[in-house]
């Protein structure tokens, strides 16, 4: 029987070639110290960064706007039905 990638029986090259690779220790991080890797870390978060497309002003106070109006209906909200409840719970128990 076979499937997509191969044989069932014979394992594809590609997996043996990933299974000698994993046998092996160190490699690139194994060679850097902790300082190099520390850096490497950071210079790899600031070009993340540099990918991200930043909102301009007018969109960010158009979200920051949608934002706290939506947090003042749910406070609201909130607020009338913790009042309704309390109500009732006074008038079932007294």
């Amino acid at each position: 029987m076979t499937d997509a990638v191969g044989s069932i029986d014979m394992p594809d090259a590609q997996d043996e070639a990933t299974e000698s690779k994993k046998s092996r220790k160190g490699g690139k991080r194994g060679k850097k110290g902790p300082l190099k890797r520390l850096a490497l870390f950071y210079r790899q978060i600031v070009a993340e960064l540099r990918k991200v497309v930043w909102p301009t002003r007018n969109q960010l106070t158009t979200y920051t706007t949608v934002v706290i109006i939506f947090v003042v209906i749910m406070i609201g909200l909130v607020t009338v039905i913790d009042y309704g409840l309390s109500n009732a719970a006074k008038y079932v128990f007294g």
